[in-house]
């Protein structure tokens, strides 16, 4: 079994849709049956489950899952320890394929897909507005947001609400549009994949 720990979800429902929309993302590439979901909160108690969960679960594949929040230039676990604010010790026993990142947030995986995007958001949504780079992964997740304002302003939604419109976007966004765009997205695929067939 796969036990999947990820930041998001603040309290009560919000941590249901975390966890429905991630089930319903990663569900698009590994079984359903072989891996949970643990929506945490915020990056600290998701970083505090997981390693609880290397003790309980240690006989199953345990993976931590968090935003990078800023460029990413070294490795995970690098950048977790050297990033202000983390700090982060790799707990012992933990391995290099157990930790990964959103770079540099959950929704920068949204502009690998903007046909869904568009489709959430219906008419109006502007396409011309997101961030178009060869490299994704080094939007600033400021300009993320602010570009999915600016692709919604002419919509019924008006602008992109965090809580509203984050999860639902997530659950529908093609993972394989995403693991195309994203490297550190195909590593974690990569690895879920290769782990739900062992």
């Amino acid at each position: 079994m796969i036990h999947i720990y990820v930041e998001g979800g603040s309290a009560g429902v919000q941590k249901t849709y975390c966890r429905r929309a991630f089930k319903s993302f990663l569900g698009k590439v590994i079984p359903e049956g072989t891996f949970t979901v643990t929506a945490c909160g915020d990056r600290r108690r998701t970083f505090d489950a997981f390693k609880l969960a290397l003790t309980i679960h240690s006989n199953d594949h345990v993976i931590l899952l968090v935003d990078s929040e800023e460029p990413v230039t070294m490795d995970v676990w690098g950048h977790l320890g050297e990033r202000t604010g983390d700090g982060w010790e790799k707990p012992e026993g933990a391995r290099d394929n157990q930790v990964y990142l959103m770079v540099q947030v959950m929704e920068s995986w949204f502009l690998a897909d903007s046909e869904s995007l568009s489709q959430y958001f219906g008419n109006g949504f502007l396409r011309t507005a997101l961030p178009r780079r060869n490299n994704l992964e080094e939007v600033p997740k400021l300009e993320i947001y602010s570009s999915l304002d600016r692709a919604a302003k002419n919509t019924k939604k008006e602008v992109y609400h965090k809580t509203r419109d984050g999860f639902a976007i997530l659950a529908s966004i093609s993972p394989f549009l995403v693991r195309r765009s994203f490297t550190h997205a195909e590593s974690l695929l990569s690895t879920l994949e290769q782990t739900a067939v062992s």
